[in-house]
């Protein structure tokens, strides 16, 4: 049959510089110069006999046409491309590069990995640096395990893992004292007390109190930006705050915190393990995402199941 694509290098060069929005930063990823890639995306619009980039001030940007190829070459190629460099480097299937909401990894996931690491061996899990607005962009990282909802990413598939439900916690001093005093007999007493935030989670008081249908009106109290400062306020009797069960879990066992009104609330937010579609199928990732998900669930938490969401 008649071939109609244009050659392997061709499309490299096109996708790479519609991704990057400039020649020159092409060239800089592909390691050709900038003229190679004029010439491979003007043989591109020569073959399809129609305009693909056009060059503007801000770089360059996709025709209607160009849209069109992007959106069908850019997957197939980074497909090839990872199929190319297992079949180079047979181990690489068995490295896995990850990295994690850093909380989330000291709390809950570190203490976990022995598991894994007995159950699969011949696996090699390596930590990339957290990056907070992800885009699988820069290196060979294969996943990430972030905070968000379900189905807010495109192009990525998500699986739940862990983290909707949250809790209220305070000093076991000042549970007793407010019980003793015939106080804190329903949730909207807690109104009265210091609610200490999460800077990064605003309005996790404002969802805990309408999820126990209070009315909450104007929350003020002290903000804090990491969630072992917030458990560390609470233990010094500061005030009370709300977190995801998962982070504090150990501090609760242990007594050195309590849960005043222990009634299951689960927000939309929680952490989900996320990764590009091309690598959905890594044999590392797989059985990662296998063992972690099984660990979730039985982590006892009220909501740990697993979702997974394609485009």
């Amino acid at each position: 049959m008649k071939i109609h694509s244009p050659s392997m290098s061709e499309l490299h060069a096109f996708v790479t510089a519609a991704r990057l929005g400039s020649f020159t930063r092409a060239a800089d990823a592909l390691c050709v110069t900038q003229g190679a890639i004029s010439r491979a995306v003007a043989r591109l619009e020569s073959h399809f006999n129609q305009a693909l980039l056009v060059r503007g001030q801000a770089g360059v940007a996709l025709t209607p046409a160009g849209t069109r190829l992007f959106e069908g070459a850019a997957a197939a190629l980074e497909t090839i491309e990872n199929v190319s460099r297992e079949l180079r480097n047979p181990g690489a299937g068995k490295t896995l590069l990850l990295s994690v909401v850093p909380t989330l990894a000291s709390v809950w996931l570190i203490p976990r990995l022995p598991d894994f690491h007995r159950r699969h061996p011949d696996i090699q899990l390596q930590f990339a640096p957290y990056r907070r607005n992800e885009d699988f962009t820069g290196d060979d990282r294969h996943a990430a395990i972030l905070s968000g909802v379900p189905g807010q990413r495109p192009g990525w598939r998500t699986d739940y893992v862990i983290g909707r439900e949250v809790v209220v916690i305070c000093h076991p001093e000042r549970l007793r004292a407010r019980r003793e005093a015939g106080r804190w007999q329903t949730p909207a007493e807690l109104l009265d007390e210091p609610l200490i935030g999460h800077a990064n989670a605003p309005n996790n008081w404002r969802n805990w109190f309408a999820a126990v249908g209070v009315e909450a009106g104007e929350l003020d109290g002290p903000r804090m930006d990491q969630v072992s400062i917030i458990v560390r306020a609470v233990m010094a009797d500061m005030g009370v705050a709300v977190l995801q069960r998962c982070l504090v879990q150990e501090e609760i066992d242990s007594g050195r915190v309590v849960v005043p009104f222990d009634v299951p609330v689960s927000l939309q937010h929680g952490y989900l393990l996320c990764c590009p579609l091309r690598y959905e199928a890594h044999p590392a990732l797989e059985i990662f995402r296998s063992w972690l998900l099984d660990v979730a669930n039985a982590a006892g938490s009220p909501d740990a199941h697993a979702e997974a969401l394609r485009p």
